[in-house]
């Protein structure tokens, strides 16, 4: 692995240590068993820390995005990669999805996360389509020229952000019952990255961005999940509402079902 591939470890490590740190409590907190009672978090409040730890990348990114360093390491990057040939894969294309299909695949054998299948279906749902509308008009807007040459739609990595944002999803669903387990997405994402620079797919500031759009859309999702609900269900109780994932013809949507 090349020192270049290496910046973009760090990089992404840079916010997953942010991030890693608000599920630690504080050293002067005490908590007394039947004498001081744990406070309760509202799990779907703005996370502030993880969206200044996601500035990071809008800074690198977009702030020196034709900056002599940061053109140096795309360049370098690529000629490295060009010269010792990784083996190219596809499964980027798979990989962007995996921290999701977890949340879903340890709910349904039992290991169960903050929300349940209703809940977390709107709120993937949501950050899903926040992450379209931040990065597919960007792409239109930058018109970055792909390294292969392809196409003009490089910048901010889609895959990335999916990526990332699927492994934010796993990290908010399972960080207070499992924070182990809840990073364990990141994994995915970082992979995710790399192969579509390895893939010559994407430039490294290309990622970075990528992966900052992503973790943003999810944070916004929690929380304007609260909002959606409201709207969903509004004050009738009675009423009832289900999300659920439709495949047909060779195409991917999402069903939604409400009873009055």
């Amino acid at each position: 692995m090349n020192k270049n591939i290496i910046i973009i470890f760090l990089a992404l490590l840079v916010c997953l240590r942010a991030i890693a740190r608000d599920s630690i409590p504080p050293r002067d907190t005490i908590f007394v068993e039947s004498v001081v009672k744990k406070p309760i978090r509202d799990p779907n409040k703005f996370d502030y820390l993880t969206f200044s730890a996601t500035q990071f990348f809008f800074v690198f990114v977009f702030v020196v995005l034709e900056s002599f360093p940061i053109t140096v390491l795309n360049e370098s990057t690529r000629y490295e990669l060009y010269e010792h040939q990784p083996k190219r894969m596809g499964l980027d294309n798979y990989t962007q999805y995996a921290p999701a299909a977890m949340v879903y695949g340890l709910n349904a054998i039992g290991v169960k996360g903050l929300h349940n299948f209703r809940d977390r279906t709107i709120i993937y749902a949501t950050s899903q389509l926040i992450n379209a509308a931040l990065v597919i008009p960007i792409k239109h807007l930058v018109k970055e020229e792909r390294p292969d040459g392809s196409n003009n739609l490089s910048s901010p990595s889609g895959h990335t952000a999916t990526a990332f944002s699927s492994a934010q999803f796993m990290f908010r669903e399972y960080k207070d019952s499992n924070f182990w387990l809840s990073i364990s997405g990141y994994s995915f994402a970082v992979f995710t990255g790399v192969y579509r620079t390895i893939n010559d797919r994407h430039w490294v500031n290309d990622v970075v961005a990528g992966a900052g759009f992503g973790i943003l859309s999810t944070e916004m999702a929690y929380w304007l999940y609260p909002k959606i609900n409201h709207m969903l269900v509004g004050g009738d109780k009675r009423s009832a509402m289900m999300l659920m994932p439709i495949y047909q013809n060779h195409s991917f949507g999402i069903g939604f079902v409400q009873n009055f």
